[in-house]
């Protein structure tokens, strides 16, 4: 990107325009919260399907996965059976959760990535990166199948796979992905939402520290430029990136 030949005004001129900015940052800060209490108003599913999970301490139920909090949200870590290490997407964000998992624990919120691999398949990797977060896995059960992040081969081969919520010929074997769930007092699930692609930008606070830069994000594609971050010196390209919203 060459910025070298960007406008340069006075200080007058650049505060009028940065005031003209500042009416579509407010507006767009009112959409944002029109979408969000839009989104909290979508209707629930409840979650009847026996799904269960291996952890540090064996088998979970999903109930499990809540602990003490009445919300959980699931990342759907890009991980499948014998797999050396994560997506580099995925770590990206990942990277991103411990920071705010402090302030989520106390405000009634669970935090949870869930991969396909086998549990110890996957633990040198989160050691490696140095996570705290919880991180289970989903081997054996629909769990990855039934929140769109995994294809069923025959249905990849029929035309049938699908990914945000339309039919796609790209999908893999694993993909990226957000749900969330909500448990009531007598102990009842549901499922409130779920996101793919870029709508888990929001989930990514360097992107907001980029967006404000001169550069901006400065890819060609999606996440092309993001690397684990032990491995940013080795210059290994990006396995995954995130599809236009």
């Amino acid at each position: 990107m060459n910025i070298e030949n960007h406008p340069v005004v006075s200080r007058e001129e650049w505060l009028a325009a940065r005031k003209q900015h500042l009416i579509h940052e407010k507006a767009f800060t009112k959409e944002r919260d029109r979408l969000s209490a839009e989104r909290r108003a979508l209707p629930w599913v409840k979650v009847d399907k026996d799904y269960h999970f291996q952890g540090s301490n064996g088998e979970l139920k999903l109930t499990d996965l809540f602990g003490k909090h009445s919300q959980l949200v699931v990342y759907h870590f890009m991980f499948a059976k014998d797999w050396e290490e994560g997506c580099q997407g995925c770590s990206f964000l990942s990277d991103h959760i411990d920071g705010a998992n402090q302030h989520l624990a106390h405000h009634d919120i669970a935090v949870v990535a869930v991969s396909h691999a086998p549990f110890n398949e996957f633990q040198d990797f989160k050691r490696r990166m140095g996570w705290k977060f919880d991180w289970v896995s989903s081997e054996g059960c629909d769990f990855n199948y039934d929140f769109g992040v995994c294809a069923r081969a025959e249905d990849v081969a029929a035309g049938k796979a699908t990914y945000n919520y339309e039919k796609t010929d790209s999908a893999e074997e694993e993909m990226p992905g957000l749900s969330v769930f909500y448990r009531n007092a007598n102990g009842d699930i549901f499922h409130t939402y779920s996101t793919y692609a870029r709508g888990l930008d929001m989930l990514v606070g360097a992107y907001n520290y980029l967006d404000l830069t001169p550069k901006g994000r400065n890819e060609d594609e999606i996440m092309e430029w993001v690397r684990h971050h032990d491995r940013y010196e080795q210059g290994a390209k990006s396995s995954c990136c995130h599809e236009e919203q």
